[in-house]
């Protein structure tokens, strides 16, 4: 049986909020039945340079929710990734856009984070980069707000397949 495939989470330089959001949303896949366990939830920048470490603000915003992303590493967005991705989940719309503009062809499976929030509140995930640490827990915390949603959305598009 192939592996279900690979979701991506993305922003800009790939170091606070796609880590974060990426280790948040695989916990979370973890707890779900097959098919929704075995896919890999992996973060990538649309600006990204490869290589440069998470930020310490990201890393100790997460250790209080149990998670470690303290190894994660920045990678660029590439088109062999978006063409493998199953799903592919941006911070925002301009994170959206760019990847619309830039991927050839554009990934059909391109949502935001918050999109599948039942309430009218901001669909978008501002960037807690250079802030104070509470400000990466409020970003941290949206993306938990987001996280049932986002799997009862996986969750019916994985049954859809199925």
């Amino acid at each position: 049986m192939p592996a279900p495939g690979t979701i991506i989470v993305v922003c800009t330089a790939n170091i606070c909020r796609s880590p974060m959001a990426a280790a948040l949303l695989q916990h979370a896949l973890a707890a779900q039945p097959e098919p929704l366990r075995s896919l890999k939830v992996v973060s990538a920048g649309v600006a990204a340079r490869a290589g440069d470490p998470v930020s310490e603000n990201s890393v100790i915003a997460l250790k209080k929710v149990g998670l470690d992303i303290s190894k994660h590493v920045s990678r660029p967005l590439t088109q062999p990734m978006l063409d493998e991705a199953v799903l592919v989940l941006g911070m925002t719309e301009s994170h959206r856009a760019m990847i619309q503009f830039q991927a050839e062809p554009p990934p059909k499976n391109l949502h935001l984070f918050r999109e599948f929030m039942p309430q009218r509140g901001d669909k978008e995930i501002g960037d807690p980069f250079g802030g104070p640490i509470r400000l990466y827990e409020s970003t941290r915390d949206e993306m938990v707000e987001a996280i049932p949603s986002l799997v009862e959305f996986i969750k019916a598009r994985f049954a859809a397949k199925g």
